[in-house]
């Protein structure tokens, strides 16, 4: 069966207010992810593997996301994820790649939800002059301020335009077919959003509860650095007191 749009976007609106975000801002995901106590690891993977996560029945979760990609689909990585861990039921460990076209309906739900999260109607409303919305023809100028607004990549933001009614199919085809990185360059705009970014970061507690583990000598000091150094934690030489912090 095929995602109900209105119970997508209602799930959007209780996730939002749930979290103390409101209906129209973007959000700072790692800020979120740090919130909600979700290990999150960034690692470099293959091009078609953007991310999984799991849920334990202990409650705790886990994110994995791929730093090879732009950092605007890593946003969208990371809210599709988050449908999985809170939204859908009974979630099941796989990998996801929010940009393959053949998805089952709970992939697809998955998608319109970080679009809606990422994307909130009432936010993009607000940032697009009156005469575009009438015309439908919103400009490059208006799409890119909308793209670094809310930390999204130009096809998601392209789709979503469409998908709610605020460009016409042919309009996003000519929006499409702009250069994205030089259109930003001739506008102003960094481009750090459409770079590969975050290898090597870690977004949780794991080292927090490793540090307490050592302290209350219940782990080595052997095994907690073995244990930060396997989330890639860069801590100093043992000649230099590592573990007296």
């Amino acid at each position: 069966m095929a995602p109900n749009k209105f119970i997508i976007e209602k799930e959007v609106s209780a996730f939002r207010a749930d979290n103390g975000l409101s209906s129209s801002e973007p959000i700072n995901l790692k800020s979120l992810l740090l919130k909600l106590n979700i290990l999150t690891i960034f690692r470099p993977l293959s091009e078609n593997f953007s991310g999984m996560c799991l849920k334990a029945a202990s409650e705790h979760r886990f994110m994995l996301i791929n730093s090879s990609h732009q950092r605007g689909r890593q946003h969208f990585t990371i809210a599709h994820e988050l449908y999985h861990l809170y939204i859908e039921e009974n979630p099941t460990p796989h990998k996801c790649n929010p940009g393959h076209k053949s998805k089952s309906p709970v992939e697809q739900s998955a998608d319109m939800f970080a679009a809606s999260l990422l994307m909130p109607e009432t936010g993009l409303c607000q940032l697009i002059p009156e005469s575009e919305l009438k015309s439908k023809n919103i400009s490059i100028a208006t799409v890119l301020k909308l793209e670094h607004y809310f930390s999204v990549s130009r096809s998601a933001l392209l789709y979503r335009l469409l998908n709610i009614g605020l460009i016409t199919k042919e309009r996003h085809s000519e929006l499409a077919a702009i250069p994205v990185r030089r259109s930003a360059l001739c506008f102003g705009y960094d481009t750090a959003l459409y770079n590969a970014a975050n290898e090597g970061l870690v977004i949780g507690d794991f080292g927090e509860k490793a540090r307490l583990l050592f302290e209350q000598e219940k782990i080595s000091e052997g095994h907690y650095l073995e244990l930060l150094h396997k989330i890639n934690t860069n801590v100093p030489e043992e000649n230099e007191n590592s573990t007296r912090c």
